[in-house]
């Protein structure tokens, strides 16, 4: 059944994990910090109880990917995490080459959990490494070191079928140079994918705390762009090109959860702060859920699910949507999709004088965003969404 025109881009579930050992100053994710044990069984069943609620909405969909993210997915205990697998393959069919992936942080003690994460169904994982140097992963606020972190990364490497791991740059006083040895010495681990985030100043975080106060600095919008280039020039050296503005891989090696999100495609939001798009009949759905986690779990408890926002979205902002997602990537998108969403072609005088300009480029049913145009890929997207 083709309910709308993304259908065959796949049906994704993202489980959130809301807990983590400690906060990071630059995150601003739900995550939360607690200092007694977390009650996981007790947790396990509200996730159970809203993957069913879920899939009463959504019966019938084929799962091609899972995601575990968080918060710290690697505090779950494996037998949490397999039983969370078994709920979801008990309320759909999955996939047998499902991608199934766990974000992990790289301590010797959760690393140490890789194998029973490995038997209860996980195939890839995905590091928080963050750095390469001690002195940033401090100030950072990470709680793990450059050899622990690698050692992490050679214990995935030896378990899982796929691994990936973060990076954060742009971080204070680093130069594009030192972040070019950097990430060659991240792509000689055997990697083949890498998330290389560019360092934001996030409203409500410790950072913006610090940085208003003087007390960190961020590179100039110069060294930033000489940062991004570099970025994308090791990457390529090596074989692992930009599919996504901040997502490198080996070809073949894409995560397919990430590309069903930006692709825009369905998927399920389970857990505290978790987001959805849902498509029932010919209505594709936003829903979100409780960010709190204790207020979540009562709520699930009380109602069965812990949603407590849900849009119709309009063909309009599908049409938005499905721009602001696809055009991330270095593949772009089928024009022809965004008139199924929206009943409207894009305007062509705007494609034309975004191409003369070198920002995008037009070829047959591909319409993607051009090196040059990634770097201003927000102001692309809102001229060709107007």
């Amino acid at each position: 059944m083709i309910d709308h025109p993304t259908r065959d881009v796949g049906f994704g579930v993202y489980v959130h994990w809301p807990f983590c050992a400690s906060k990071c100053p630059y995150c601003d994710f739900n995550s939360h910090v607690r200092h007694q044990p977390v009650d996981q069984e007790r947790f396990l069943t509200a996730f159970r109880r809203e993957i069913a609620h879920t899939a009463s909405r959504i019966p019938g969909r084929t799962v091609t990917s899972i995601f575990f993210g968080g918060g710290t997915p690697s505090l779950m205990k494996p037998e949490t995490v397999g039983a969370i697998l078994d709920a979801i393959g008990g309320a759909w069919a999955v996939d047998p080459k499902a991608e199934v992936t766990l974000e992990a942080n790289p301590t010797s003690v959760e690393a140490e959990r890789f194998r029973g994460y490995r038997r209860a169904g996980i195939n890839r994982v995905s590091l928080g490494v963050q750095a390469l140097n001690d002195p940033d992963l401090k100030r950072l606020g990470r709680m793990h070191s450059v050899d622990e972190a690698l050692g992490a990364v050679r214990i995935a490497a030896s378990i899982f079928e796929r691994y990936s791991f973060d990076l954060i740059y742009a971080r204070s006083g680093q130069t594009p140079q030192a972040w070019g040895a950097e990430l060659e010495q991240a792509i000689s681990h055997s990697v083949e994918h890498l998330s290389l985030y560019q360092l934001t100043i996030e409203p409500g975080t410790w950072f913006q705390r610090l940085y208003d106060a003087g007390k960190i600095t961020v590179p100039d919008e110069e060294t930033g762009r000489a940062l991004y280039d570099i970025t994308q020039e090791v990457c390529e050296k090596y074989g692992l090109p930009a599919y996504e503005i901040s997502n490198h891989a080996k070809p073949g090696a894409e995560s397919r959860h990430n590309l069903l999100y930006w692709r825009y495609g369905e998927y399920a939001g389970i857990g505290p702060g978790a987001h959805g798009r849902l498509v029932t009949g010919n209505a594709r759905l936003a829903t979100a859920t409780e960010k709190h986690p204790e207020t979540w779990l009562e709520l699930v408890e009380r109602e069965g699910h812990g949603v407590i926002d849900e849009e119709v979205l309009t063909s309009e902002a599908e049409g938005d949507e499905f721009l602001l997602m696809g055009l991330r990537l270095k593949e772009g998108v089928d024009p022809r999709r965004f008139e199924a969403f929206t009943g409207r072609t894009l305007n062509p005088r705007r494609l034309r004088n975004l191409e003369e300009e070198g920002l995008i480029q037009v070829n047959g049913t591909r319409l993607a965003v051009t090196p040059k145009g990634f770097p201003v890929l927000n102001a692309v997207i809102a001229e060709l969404a107007a």
